[in-house]
């Protein structure tokens, strides 16, 4: 006889908050608050990524083009887990390639620390001899959807659903939103 299957259950909320102080790509400091009010659509990555990261920030891209004109209430956050490689003009660089509107953001080690624990993500620095100045970042592949208050509403991966999803779902909570 098979033990009874055990039901999960979850109370409260994620302790993942939009928590940091940063350099965007055009060298200006910024803090969550500079985003304050508007959804903010939050990537970790770093430039000399491979694969995931440049197809995660397209997708960032097709999910900007979807909202329309709704696209102005979502500020779309690239936050680097490579520092030391993404510099402020290698930033700027780096987001123009995938939407106008894409935010670019690094800092010092500590800084970049910082702001991967207050959203609860990881990285990982990984020596490889064949790899850019000899190593890669492991780092998540979530894109995290934050409420206009900073507060997380939900991680989306790139693999999961099509962009048209992902645009749907922001677009309920804006309207949802203005309909207070």
């Amino acid at each position: 006889m098979l033990p009874p299957a055990i039901q999960a259950t979850s109370v409260g909320e994620a302790d993942i908050r939009s928590d940091f102080s940063l350099v965007d790509h055009t060298g200006r400091a910024v803090t969550e608050a500079d985003f304050a009010g508007r959804w903010q659509l939050v990537f970790f990555g770093f430039t000399h990524c491979p694969d995931i990261c440049p197809t995660t920030l397209a997708y960032m891209a097709s999910v900007l083009n979807l909202l329309g004109s709704k696209v102005e209430q979502v500020a779309p956050l690239f936050i680097t887990v490579d520092p030391v490689r993404d510099t402020v003009p290698v930033m700027a660089e780096y987001v123009s390639a995938f939407h106008p509107r894409l935010i670019g953001l690094t800092g010092t080690e500590a800084q970049v620390a910082d702001a991967t624990e207050s959203f609860r993500t990881w990285y990982e620095r990984v020596e490889e001899e064949t790899a850019p100045d000899g190593y890669m970042m492991a780092h998540a592949g979530h894109v995290y959807l934050m409420r206009p208050d900073g507060r997380f509403e939900t991680v989306f991966q790139e693999r999961d659903q099509p962009p048209e999803a992902v645009a749907q779902q922001i677009l309920m909570h804006i309207q949802e939103r203005e309909d207070r």
